[in-house]
């Protein structure tokens, strides 16, 4: 059985509505994403628009209702590339105005002569743009990169790309050899095309602000709120990963406890507590180096995995965290009392994450039983349990 032409436009024009209608209703349940899934339905309901006037053309003069059916689409295109562009905070609204007003002023000055070379083959050519150019931008959006989704929406404005290109350079060749009969096939392939755009476009684009989403409530799992590190959870299965992909390179592991912390905290209260919390997790951010796996394990307790750094370099790093911290803290404005950090480095040997931890937690204790304001390293099993210390006191 065929399906006319007329059937495949009111099938786009339902898809359509069933796609905006959605993208609408999920906006109440991304409220982050409220903007650009708004802008989307914008854009599908601009391709309904411009089906019902192509429907329709046959009413009004064959160059107006070609025109005017173009720059809808095409309206609804750009505003498919500026819902994508709106994921990474871009907006393209001044030269979006400018690609419809040079539309216009073609279709007026030659598209009058020729409307239907123009609707057959040339207006297929800034639709190939605008989507290749969507495709573009999601592929080097930081946003979404990584989502298992992006590939699918990537893959899904490519194609609609090739497709209209086929159309701009192929279909004049095809016209040439099978004559005008070749014309009714091109636009039945190109409704047929259509109807499967207007349901995958705007579902990927669902797929991946849910994706996003979902990423975003597991990081905020394990994420610890107050100082922006990692939580618990998130250091015990990222840690582990760490290690086991370590390729024989050394793995380093500094445990922190900041000192008389409860003190300072029943003595100033909690909001100078939390201050310090803070202020500690910002030097070690900056002084742990880039590849480091901060953690804040509860309360007062941190700790930092270092890939690729040996025990002297970690040694020296958890070294100067703590005297930076020390510094950093007498200076801060507002604290009202002094500040340090006793640092415990798990021994060389250690090459798993139990041990290592049990290790580092050790020398900690040290650290705190010989004075605390000091970094104490665990020694190998095989040697004698003296301590090599590197005491921060002043």
């Amino acid at each position: 059985m065929q399906i006319d032409l007329q059937t495949l436009w009111y099938l786009t024009i339902g898809t359509l509505m069933v796609s905006a209608s959605l993208l609408l209703w999920e906006r109440q349940a991304y409220p982050g994403r409220a903007r650009v899934l708004g802008v989307m339905a914008a854009a599908l309901f601009a391709f309904v628009l411009g089906c019902a006037l192509a429907m329709n053309r046959s009413h009004i003069s064959v160059a107006l209702g070609m025109g005017a059916t173009n720059i809808l689409m095409m309206l609804g295109y750009l505003l498919v590339l500026n819902a994508i562009a709106g994921l990474d905070r871009h907006r393209y609204v001044w030269s979006s105005a400018g690609a419809l007003s040079l539309l216009a002023l073609a279709w007026a000055i030659a598209g009058t002569h020729f409307p239907a070379a123009f609707w057959n083959h040339v207006s297929s050519l800034p639709i190939a743009l605008t989507c290749g150019l969507t495709a573009w931008i999601l592929l080097r959006s930081r946003t979404v990169q990584g989502l298992r989704s992006r590939p699918i929406a990537v893959a899904i404005s490519a194609v609609h790309a090739v497709f209209y290109l086929g159309r701009a350079f192929i279909a004049p060749i095809l016209l040439q050899q099978y004559g005008p009969d070749i014309l009714s096939t091109i636009g039945k392939a190109t409704m047929y095309e259509a109807v499967l755009y207007s349901v995958a476009m705007p579902m990927s684009f669902l797929m991946i602000v849910r994706e996003e989403e979902k990423q975003h409530l597991l990081r905020l799992s394990q994420t610890d709120q107050l100082t922006g590190l990692a939580n618990r959870h998130a250091f015990f299965e990222q840690a582990a990963r760490i290690i086991r992909e370590r390729q024989g390179h050394p793995v380093s592991l500094l445990a922190f406890d900041l000192d008389h912390f409860k003190a300072i905290n029943d003595r100033h209260g909690h909001p100078v507590g939390d201050q310090i919390l803070k202020l500690f997790a910002e030097t070690a951010r900056e002084e742990a180096g880039p590849d480091a796996l901060l953690v804040r394990l509860g309360g007062e307790e941190f700790a930092a995995l270092l890939p690729r750094c040996d025990h002297h370099q970690a040694l020296s790093r958890g070294s100067v965290i703590a005297r930076r911290f020390a510094i950093t803290a007498a200076r801060a404005e507002g604290l009202k009392t002094q500040a340090t950090v006793s640092i415990g480095l798990a021994a060389p040997d250690c090459h798993d994450l139990a041990a290592m931890l049990a290790s580092a937690d050790g020398a900690l204790y040290r650290a705190k039983a010989l004075g605390r304001n000091r970094v104490e390293t665990a020694c190998p099993h095989e040697l004698p349990a003296t301590p090599l210390s590197h005491s921060l006191a002043s």
